[in-house]
């Protein structure tokens, strides 16, 4: 019997607009929303799950209103992560919780807390790389992570993240199966256009070059007043093969389940020696040369 590790992904609307209710409601009822998918997961048996980016709340960065600041929580130690760390601990699932964090006032981050089966607190993947790009104002919500490329030992298996903006970067992808990543989650927030299009390249090509797994989560549906475009769902899990194993629609709120075979790590890399043949000492230009 090989190791398969039964992982989960939830993409989700939000349940009431910008402008229907407070930032605190819309954080409330987001949350809310999730927790039957987290139930279900939990039900299905799934031992490693994921959820989108800054989960709880709308992707808010097309704004530019500070108002937004006040939903950033404490990581470790805040309400959403303490709470569904009980749900961790409840149903022995690994679970990925992209939220706002706080670090201090005045300095956010776009960051994904990690919990282990037994509802510990294993620590967290701060995003990296920050667009600011029209109605993606990024920049002025999110500090650049500082904590590098970590990767945790869980129950069931090492995992990485990389988030959203950050899988257009392939050093960091690199960085996080010299890590030991096995499974890599990129919770994203994205929409229709010249994205869409990428969105089953990149990550397969990680997938591959670094001979890995990924679960990459998207929201679905229309943020309004924003309006930047529709996020398209389609979460997937690719195998170390850039073969999609499994995928979820464009436009339902769904968990997507999937059967992930770890061993198929090391058959992949025993027969594409990509890791053998690197070549770093070439490779230094890369930190040096600057546009």
């Amino acid at each position: 019997m090989g190791r398969i590790v039964k992982s989960g992904l939830i993409q989700c609307s939000l349940p009431v607009q910008e402008g229907e209710a407070s930032p605190e409601e819309i954080k409330q009822q987001m949350f809310d929303k999730h927790i039957p998918f987290v139930e279900e997961a939990g039900k299905q048996g799934v031992q490693i799950l994921c959820l989108q980016e800054i989960f709880n709340t709308p992707y808010f960065c097309p704004s530019q209103d500070a108002k937004w600041y006040k939903m950033a929580e404490k990581i470790p130690g805040g309400p959403t992560v303490e709470t569904l760390k009980e749900y961790a601990k409840k149903y022995e699932m690994v679970i990925v919780i992209p939220i706002y964090e706080e670090a201090m006032p005045g300095v956010y981050y776009n960051t994904a807390a990690v919990v282990d089966a037994d509802g510990q607190y294993l620590g967290k993947y701060r995003k990296v790389h920050i667009p600011h790009v029209a109605g993606f104002w990024e920049k002025f919500f999110f500090k650049p992570g500082n904590l590098g490329y970590p990767t945790f030992e869980t129950r069931y298996g090492r995992i990485g993240v990389y988030i959203c903006y950050d899988r257009h970067f392939p050093e960091g992808a690199r960085l996080l199966g010299l890590n030991g990543a096995e499974i890599v989650y990129n919770p994203s927030a994205t929409v229709t256009g010249i994205s869409k299009h990428l969105w089953k390249l990149e990550q397969p090509a990680h997938a591959v070059a670094n001979g890995y797994l990924m679960g990459c989560i998207n929201r679905v549906g229309e943020e309004k007043p924003w309006n930047v475009g529709r996020f398209y769902g389609t979460s997937y899990f690719v195998n170390p093969r850039g073969q999609i194993v499994a995928e979820a629609s464009e436009d339902k709120d769904e968990l997507l389940v999937a059967d992930l075979d770890l061993d198929l790590i090391r058959e992949v890399r025993d027969a594409w020696q990509f890791y053998r043949d690197r070549r770093p000492e070439t490779y230094k230009d890369m930190t040096l040369l600057l546009p």
